[in-house]
């Protein structure tokens, strides 16, 4: 049997690669998962009473875009978010962002570029689905480092313009997953300006945008709309998981231009997998609700606080400006993965496994992610013994 060559290249997932570096060995201690980006902080009481509410929806087809109610509440957000008003008719409920960042990719990304193979910008390190989408369309994929030179951003006005004119689509995503770096409004603008003068679109993976440690981060559909750009340039994915706390509910948004979305739509009512009704009512009243995303934004506080007293004098670790890992300089990610796993029991991923090798050099090899994601006692419990084991 034939199989397709467009993913031979692909390396083993994160998590299979870290079962086969750890699981072979005895752990040190009780075993502490600081790995996987799930949030376990509470989700609100009232949504268990909102699915019963709503448990008669199973037995019909969801709308493939999201109730009018739902898209209302989407629009509803970004409007006291950004300030920007983005109607219903260009917004389109997801079954998990991770769902339109492949789709949308491959609803909108041309087959030529200036008569040549299209590339795609990808931040390196990045979340995986950005190049697993490129390679599924049959574009280049295009990894620009986003290390401690660059402010942990990518520098795509640093590419030639002769691959900048073969650009379709660039990734951005602001607060950064693994390094946490913010973009920050003029870095948007900027990137917009490079997306005109090339003709090109930009992707903006907002997921993280709810957890931040000094201030909120500016979101790419506010810059568009204070320069004014063309709509059409701008698409931005976002999500209740991180943000409520309930990343098994499955939902999130894209938004984009009138245009972009009718092809997004059109793509989704053959191949896309709507959220079920129930589910969808549940995300109408999480969007709508800001007081759980107040108190969710408390305890990664005081997790930041927590994580600055236990590293406090220690160089090179610093606190990211937005998501909820900490991106560790070690002198290799896999051994100090497998130090910390043999020594004390705490599970955590190396850098290297979340990037490919650009420029001869894989920008996460020096660093370990470490999640923030469980409760605090047990989050300061793990950062202790990362620091009394790797920089002790």
């Amino acid at each position: 049997m034939a199989f397709p060559q467009r993913f031979s290249d692909l390396p083993e997932y994160a998590f299979p690669r870290l079962r086969a570096l750890l699981d072979h060995h005895q752990p040190g201690g009780t075993p502490l998962a600081m790995t996987i980006g799930e949030p376990k902080h509470p989700f609100p009481a009232w949504v268990g009473e909102v699915l019963a509410q709503n448990l008669g929806g199973f037995g019909v087809y969801p709308p493939n875009d999201g109730t009018p109610e739902l898209l209302a509440a989407i629009s509803g957000w970004i409007g006291r978010r950004y300030g920007v008003e983005i109607p219903a008719a260009r917004l389109m409920n997801l079954n998990g962002t991770r769902e339109g960042l492949f789709n949308t990719l491959v609803a909108l990304c041309p087959e030529t570029r200036n008569g040549k193979r299209p590339a795609v910008l990808i931040p390196n390190p990045f979340y995986q689905v950005y190049a697993v989408a490129t390679l599924a369309i049959g574009a280049e994929p295009i990894y620009v480092n986003a290390g401690a030179a660059t402010g942990f951003l990518p520098d795509y006005r640093s590419l030639p313009a002769d691959v900048l004119d073969r650009v379709a689509v660039a990734y951005i995503c602001s607060p950064a997953n693994p390094q946490g770096a913010v973009a920050s409004a003029e870095y948007l603008a900027d990137l917009l300006d490079l997306a005109e003068k090339h003709d090109f679109t930009v992707f903006c993976d907002e997921c993280y945008s709810e957890i931040w440690r000094s201030a909120p981060p500016p979101g790419l559909l506010q810059v568009a709309a204070a320069k004014g750009t063309d709509p059409e340039r701008v698409v931005v994915f976002n999500s209740l998981s991180k943000r409520s706390n309930v990343p098994g509910v499955r939902s999130g948004f894209v938004a984009a231009g009138p245009k972009s979305m009718a092809e997004i739509r059109r793509l989704r009512s053959y191949s896309g997998a709507p959220v079920p009704l129930p589910l969808q009512k549940v995300s109408e009243r999480l969007w709508a609700d800001e007081a759980h995303v107040v108190e969710n934004q408390r305890l990664y506080h005081d997790k930041f606080r927590d994580a600055a007293q236990v590293f406090a004098g220690h160089q090179g670790v610093t606190l990211p400006e937005g998501g909820f890992f900490l991106w560790m300089p070690v002198d290799d990610g896999e051994q100090a993965a497998l130090d910390l796993w043999q020594k004390t029991g705490v599970r955590v991923l190396p850098g290297a496994y979340l990037a490919r090798d650009a420029g001869g050099e894989n920008p996460g090899k020096g660093y370990i992610r470490v999640a923030l994601v469980a409760p605090a006692e047990e989050t300061k419990r793990g950062l202790t013994m990362i620091r009394d084991c790797l920089y002790g």
